[in-house]
């Protein structure tokens, strides 16, 4: 596989959301991602894996909690164990070494990105608040199903309910890309990053910065 494309990225802890204003006195409400500085694990080439890639690695761990292929891992990389690890595929993996630290430096503000991360979880939620039904009306006949679905198959033809029917259930904590996002602002000594909207994910979540697929 032939990659073209150089792709940066950060993993980062997503600290909240705040708002600053920008040169036309505009007030912009930003999301503060704490990206401190990611290591680099492994790095993938043409020859011996069929593509190439660069392996970064953030977040503390007790070493005691790593398992042995891991602990190898890392150390033929030579750095200590670290909690999230995630691959970037990318055509100047060559540029990078093994043991590299990756910084906030390799983001500029202004430049587009996209932004990786767990939604929030909301649990078990029903069909209006999954799937934005209307439900049913307060009165005029209504009797205890003001929220229910509805119908959710036909009769003895086709006897069963179709696959992909929107039903109750489990909502949220999926995983899900944000793109196109603009970098404001990034602050190289307190390793932070101000992406202008929201991203995805609670307060704590880590989440994964890159560049910008489209429209980059």
């Amino acid at each position: 596989m032939t990659i073209t494309r150089n792709v940066k990225g950060l993993l980062g802890t997503k600290l909240g959301m705040t708002q600053v204003w920008d040169a036309d006195n505009k007030l912009i409400p930003v999301t503060v991602v704490q990206a401190e500085p990611n290591v680099v694990t492994q790095l993938r080439s043409a020859e011996a894996d069929g593509y190439t890639a660069v392996q970064i690695a953030y977040g503390q761990i007790d070493p005691r909690k790593v398992t042995k292929p891991l602990a190898g891992h890392f150390e033929k990389a030579g750095v200590t164990p670290r909690r999230h690890v995630v691959e970037l595929r990318t055509a100047d993996s060559a540029d990078y070494t093994l043991g590299q630290d990756v910084t906030v430096e390799v983001f500029e503000a202004g430049q587009k990105v996209d932004v990786v991360g767990n939604t929030k979880g909301k649990g078990f939620a029903g069909a209006m608040k999954r799937h934005g039904f209307s439900g049913v009306g307060a009165s005029h006949g209504a009797h205890k199903n003001h929220r229910k679905p509805g119908s959710v198959g036909g009769a003895s033809t086709p006897g069963r309910v179709f696959k992909g029917q929107r039903l109750p259930g489990r909502m949220g904590n999926v995983r899900q890309t944000t793109q196109n996002l603009t970098l404001h602002g990034v602050d190289v000594e307190k390793n932070l990053l101000l992406i202008k909207g929201a991203v995805p994910g609670p307060r704590g979540q880590v989440v994964l910065v890159r560049t910008a697929v489209k429209g980059a």
